[in-house]
């Protein structure tokens, strides 16, 4: 019968102890993430003026240390209709950077990109006021990330 030693070296031992833990947010962390939807624009009433419109918007940050080309990247809501879907053109994020993407109309910078919504009295709003989703999509369709939200008793959600 062999003998099984039941000491391990001190070798063995201090580089079992250096084994670093990483927590599994940490590597789940999607490279274009969600920050923020603020969906009831400030002042009352939300008439679908552009000024309104434009105080409805998602942000969405590059969580990498690179830029990231945003071309036929998608934000949406929750409903599934097409005018719900707005697809960057082509469009350089920064790393560790964040665009606002508003729902009405506007030139866009390189901090806010503008849906085009307008016209349509509040028909044009995109995020609804109590409950509803965000989803970003890559450019072959893949989920990237999700923010859904359920509360009328604030006007935003921070999705981090």
């Amino acid at each position: 019968m062999r003998s099984i030693p039941l000491a391990l070296s001190a070798a063995a031992l201090s580089a079992v102890a250096l084994v670093p833990v990483v927590p599994a947010q940490a590597t789940a962390l999607p490279a274009v993430q969600l920050v923020k939807i603020y969906y009831n624009s400030p002042g009352s009433p939300d008439n679908g003026a552009n000024a309104s419109l434009n105080g409805e918007w998602a942000q969405i940050r590059n969580t990498t240390g690179r830029a990231i080309n945003l071309r036929g990247w998608t934000l949406r809501d929750k409903t599934n209709r097409s005018d719900h879907v707005y697809t960057f053109s082509p469009f350089v994020l920064g790393a560790g950077k964040v665009v606002t993407v508003r729902t009405g109309r506007g030139s866009n910078t390189a901090t806010n990109r503008y849906w085009g919504r307008g016209g349509e009295g509040t028909f044009s709003y995109i995020w609804n006021q109590t409950s509803d989703t965000g989803y970003v999509h890559n450019p072959s369709g893949k989920l990237v990330d999700s923010c859904p939200y359920n509360s009328s008793r604030v006007a935003y959600k921070n999705c981090l």
